[in-house]
């Protein structure tokens, strides 16, 4: 006999996004719930699918629906994913979102967001298999929240190969930068810095925030409290970055605003703790190969260079 309970385990081993699938009923309510069988189908036209249970309560809204909005969940987004999965009167409540095409619900700050209109719905056995036209989209490049052998995961960084790295590493007297390059230091100091960002701003993104809100967080922790202009100098990023970032960080509860004053909460505070650790941590990996007076004398030199 088939064995449907190893064969959903079996399932599991392909990891996959999470999203929360929102429309809205022709009286006007609003329907949401979690499904992981989001996948893309064709570029032109731009279709993408997921699938629904025959026996789900929200079978009839979708039926019924001319629009459906694919809301990709961020990595920090579990709460969301774990409110929708739950059965709720109102799902929505305390949720942040806007009215999207057809009036489905597009939340605040996920990964990505798909606006489609119903393009086909396909009988396949338990499920509805219900193809979109992608109408609109928006992406905001944020780490997404991922569902790997029925559990949450999230997306990190792939180790560079150590064969890989052995084998472009140049032999004796040879060098990555020939010629008058190899002895310029701003050049080396870019070259350095884009090497370590390429390990470290994923771990990063991992967390679901991006660069500006990470920098704003662990800025924060270290300031307690800060006005506007303070903000943008100790940041050192454009004002509009700064103001965008704020309004995120601010909806998630991570800092609040009081008399112009801006200040990290005991969210905020837990979630700067795990982005000094990720920094931390890439920090030592990095620097293991070098000796605690090699370290000592870059850092003067970096500081040197700073003032």
């Amino acid at each position: 006999m088939f064995d449907s309970q190893a064969f959903r385990r079996a399932l599991g081993n392909f990891a996959t996004g999470i999203t929360v699938i929102t429309t809205v009923t022709p009286e006007g309510e609003n329907v949401g719930l979690t499904a992981n069988s989001f996948n893309s189908v064709s570029l032109d036209p731009p279709l993408i699918l997921w699938s629904l249970d025959k026996r789900s309560n929200n079978l009839d809204a979708f039926n019924q629906a001319s629009h459906f909005a694919v809301n990709i969940l961020a990595a920090d987004q579990m709460d969301l994913s774990n409110q929708f999965a739950r059965p709720s009167d109102d799902k929505f409540e305390g949720v942040n979102f806007r009215e999207g095409l057809g009036g489905a619900a597009v939340l605040a700050d996920c990964a990505a967001v798909f606006e489609c209109s119903v393009h086909q719905l396909v009988d396949a056995g338990d499920h509805i298999v219900l193809i979109g036209k992608v109408e609109q989209f928006e992406a905001e490049g944020r780490a997404p929240l991922c569902y790997h052998q029925g559990g949450y995961s999230i997306v990190m960084p792939y180790s560079r190969l150590t064969a890989e790295s052995s084998q472009s590493k140049p032999s004796d007297g040879d060098s990555k930068t020939p010629g008058r390059l190899n002895t310029n230091l701003y050049y080396l100091m870019l070259q350095a810095m884009r090497s370590y960002q390429a390990d470290y701003l994923p771990l990063q993104m991992s967390t679901g925030l991006q660069t500006s809100e990470a920098r704003m967080l662990m800025i924060l922790t270290e300031h307690q409290s800060l006005d506007a202009k303070q903000l943008v100098d100790a940041v050192a990023m454009p004002e509009q970055d700064v103001r965008l970032a704020v309004e995120v960080l601010e909806r998630k509860g991570l800092i609040s605003e009081a008399n112009g004053i801006y200040s990290i909460s005991v969210q905020g505070h837990e979630k700067s703790d795990a982005l000094w650790h990720l920094a931390s941590e890439e920090q030592e990996r990095v620097f293991a190969k070098f000796s605690d007076d090699e370290i000592a004398t870059f850092s003067k030199v970096l500081k040197g260079l700073i003032n």
